[in-house]
């Protein structure tokens, strides 16, 4: 069925002097495609740096999700710093360039030789 729809579609377009439209493109794809974040909750000034600030240049105090977010950056930091030394130690204990696992062997020494029916 959709075979028939795509076949009709081309045929239409193969007969009519203008071209289809291009499908539209997602509203995601276009933000990125502009250097933009996905979607308006993602990173950037709108949704980082605060709505106002006092006359003097004070910044206004954060908000709620802000602060929230603020602490899961945070965490999240603190977790990567965490697996990276964790990584670093492993790499420090083991010799660079070490003996590869020794349960692997070469299968070519200890392989049986294949019988034929001529070898009888």
């Amino acid at each position: 069925m959709a075979a028939r729809k795509i076949l009709r579609l081309a045929e239409l377009q193969s007969r009519s002097l203008r071209p289809l439209p291009r499908p539209l493109q997602r509203i995601g794809q276009w933000r990125v495609a502009q250097g933009w974040a996905p979607s308006t909750s993602g990173y950037g000034p709108l949704r980082d740096l605060p709505d106002w600030s006092f006359l003097d240049g004070r910044p206004a105090p954060l908000w709620r999700g802000q602060l929230r977010r603020l602490q899961e950056n945070q965490e999240l930091a603190r977790r990567a710093v965490k697996l990276s030394r964790g990584l670093d130690a492993a790499a420090a204990t083991k010799p660079p360039g070490g003996d590869p696992d020794p349960r692997l062997r070469p299968k070519g020494s200890r392989r049986k030789p294949v019988r034929t029916s001529t070898d009888q």
